[in-house]
Parts: C-alpha cells; structure tokens; sequence
C-alpha cells in the first residue's frame, strides 16, 4: 500500500474545506439513530433482485424491496442506492410471464419474451451492467454456491456473470464479489434457496446440479458466520431475515389433491382418490399433507392417458411433482436449523432480525395491513407474483416495511415506512 505524506499547507486546507462543508441534515423528527445508512448494500438471492412472475425485468427491480428501503433510509442520512436495472430497451429482461386471462377461476399465463439476452436465441448470457452496485441480490443464489470453490458458478448463472467483467467470470465467487464495497450497513437475505431448490424439485436431487440438493445444516452455519464476519469486518451494523416456510407459498399451495379430485368427479362421479408416488418409491392416495407443485397445474398430465393419470395406483402422480408428506417434514427441519443459526450468529453481533419466516406464516393464513387484505393465495392474494414464490410490488412494499421495523427497533432510527397501497398486487389482464 501506498504511503501519502500531506505537507502542512495542503492538509490545513483540507481541514478548513471540511469545516466549511454544508453538513447533510435529516428531517427534524426523524434519526438514523445508532446505525449509518450513508452506504446500505442489499445481499441476497432472487428475492432481493427483484425476481418476479418467473423472471428478472425491469418493473421488478425498481420495486425490489432494498430499493424501497433504501428510498426511505434517505430521510434519515441515507446515500444514493444502485441497482443494476435493464435500460428501457432491455425491460423485458430475461422474460417473465403474465396473465392475460382469468375464466372461472382458470389462468391463461402467458410468456413474455426477454429482450436482455445479448446472445439471443441462445439467451444464455444477459447484457452487462457495469458501474457501482449495491443491490446485490443474485437469482439462484445459495449461502453454500456463495463459496464455489470451483469458481463456475458465476460463469454459469446468468445474473451473477452479467454484474461481472470478463476478467472476473469464472474467477470470482459471490463472497468475493460481495466484499470491499465499503459499505455503512447491509442487509443480508440468503438461506431460501439452500433449501427451496430441493423443494421445488419435489425432493429429488439431479446429479450435477447443485441447487437441488439440501445444505447441510453445520455446513451453513459456518458458511453464514463466514458472510456476518466479512459483513461486519468493519464494525458496520446491518440486518439478517430469516428463511420463509417454503410450503406456506402459493407453490405449494395452490394444486391440492382436494381440488383434482373435485376436478375429477365433475367428469367422472366414480373418481375416488389422487393417486401419488412417494420419495420411497412407494404409491398411495395423496392427502392434504402432500404438497402438489404448481406447474402441474398446466403441465397437462393430469387424467391422461389409458388408465388415466393421478386418478388410478398404476399411473400415479411422479414422484418429482409432489412433496409428500414426509419430506415437508424433512424441509421444515432445515428451514427451522437454518433459522435458529441465523438468529443466533446475528444475535452474537447484535445485528437486527427481520422475521419472514413468522410473516409468511402470517400470510398464509391471512392478515390486513394498512386496510388491505392479504393472503397467500394464488393471483388474488396480493403478495405473490404468478410464480408462486416471489413477490408481487406490493408484497415487496409489505417485506419493507418488515425490514424497517426490524431496524428502527434495534437501532433506534426511525426510517418512515412505505404505503403499500401505491404498490400494486398481480397485474390482470385488460378487460
């Protein structure tokens, strides 16, 4: 490192400028209280990004929920926040999907076709963004791949190589990128998809894809410590959120065996049961206790064929659309391991909790914030996005509002919350 002597002229100027600058001060009522909030940085996967309606674009991100907490953070000493937003040529993204019909409840989703690929029709490689960043926030991204040792990830996931020079592709894991960003304060949301990638995938791991597998539970307490220790090197204070119940979103909770069999009887009265296969191989009727995955609602299977798909013990429903029983028990236990270590680490550095887990809860079983209604149904519900995982603009305005409350209650601030009724639930079609 380079050593600078200052002569004593040039340093009694410097001082004198420092004097003399104007300081910033925040509104009278309101305080950054103990924390600094001159530089927040956003750390975290999918849902920190903006992620929504199955892809990364451009009204997503402007609403992603850092960005509105960063928004009002400015009232209390908050600096400017970037974002790697798609220009307004590229707003498509990576694509997404949206709805263009509701008949009797039935959704017509449609894709919206990205115009952020770079490498189109291949569509394997996203533009580039280059400049400052602070919302942080990967798609795809684990506590356990924040490590790569093998250094590929970040030349095979599109949205961490688009936020990365050439030099850095295959070079550069996510722990590495996120460091030496000389931030005041952070917030920090990873842990989701160390387990909802095994979920979503109905519990079946995919030899060679890593996002399929569970982290092992010691193994992500001693990664996560390793992320706090590098987020707080300098004494900065931050906030952690712990891990949704991946079963309480509309994913899982949309496609019951209840409702096929309704389906059923309306065409056949003699349907009896839904039929599933298990993670051991084995085939009974589902119960209420078996998640059905939501893509199976328009996968087109159901009731096909001779012996007519899902509706007979010989043609059962396969075993990767379904997470049965037993293993929601299983993805609970990790959800509930991860989240007892994050509150324990963040708690040793006496860092602010935001507790989505208790939130989603809530969501699921339904909850009136501000006047408005909100539930974890699918589409109408007014939190989820047509994927059923992420987030509406308004249910990022709500998990805001979560965050700030965390904050203002451990560091004494007082950052405004957000009206969640500017923001808007699922977009339905034009009528």
């Amino acid at each position: 490192m380079k050593k600078y002597i200052l002569n004593s002229f040039v340093a009694a100027a410097i001082l004198f400028t420092a004097a003399c600058k104007p300081e910033i001060e925040t509104p009278a009522g309101t305080t950054a209280g103990q924390a600094n909030f001159s530089k927040y940085i956003a750390v975290g996967n999918s849902l920190t990004s903006g992620f929504a309606d199955g892809g990364l674009y451009l009204e997503g991100q402007k609403v992603a929920y850092p960005n509105l907490i960063a928004a009002k953070m400015a009232s209390v000493g908050g600096g400017a926040f970037t974002s790697p937003f798609f220009t307004d040529a590229q707003a498509n993204g990576s694509g997404y999907i949206s709805l263009t019909a509701l008949v009797n409840g039935t959704p017509t989703l449609t894709p919206v076709l990205g115009n952020g690929w770079r490498d189109a029709p291949t569509n394997s490689r996203l533009f580039k963004y280059s400049g400052e960043v602070q919302n942080l926030g990967i798609p795809g991204m684990r506590v356990d791949l924040s490590f790569d040792p093998t250094l590929t990830f970040s030349a095979a996931n599109p949205y961490f190589e688009r936020l990365l020079t050439d030099a850095q592709v295959g070079k550069t894991n996510y722990f590495q990128f996120i460091q030496g960003r000389n931030h005041t304060f952070f917030s920090l949301w990873l842990g989701n998809n160390d387990v909802l990638g095994y979920a979503t995938n109905g519990a079946v791991t995919v030899t060679g894809d890593p996002t399929t597998v569970l982290t092992d539970k010691v193994t992500f307490s001693s990664l996560y410590s390793n992320l706090l220790n590098a987020l707080t090197a300098g004494g900065q204070k931050g906030i952690v959120a712990t891990i949704p119940d991946v079963t309480a979103v509309p994913y899982f909770n949309t496609v019951t065996p209840a409702a096929l069999l309704n389906a059923a009887k309306a065409i056949n009265p003699a349907a009896a049961a839904i039929y599933i296969q298990t993670g051991t191989g084995a085939v009974r009727a589902a119960t209420s206790e078996d998640l059905i995955r939501l893509p199976f609602q328009s996968a087109g299977l159901f009731g096909t064929g001779a012996i007519p798909y899902g509706l007979h013990p010989l043609n059962p429903i396969a075993n990767n659309w379904v997470l049965d029983k037993d293993e929601v028990i299983k993805v609970k236990d990790y959800v509930n391991s991860y989240n007892s270590s994050i509150k324990s680490l963040a708690t040793s550095k006496g860092l602010a909790i935001a507790d989505t887990y208790t939130y989603f809860n809530q969501v699921k079983t339904g909850i009136n914030l501000q006047g408005v209604g909100i539930n974890a149904a699918f589409i109408t519900g007014g939190a989820f996005s047509l994927d059923g995982i992420h987030l509406t603009p308004r249910g990022n305005a709500v998990i805001a509002n979560v965050f700030i409350d965390a904050i203002n209650a451990k560091y004494g601030s007082t950052i405004p919350t957000i009206d969640i009724t500017q923001y808007r639930a699922v977009k339905f079609p034009d009528k």
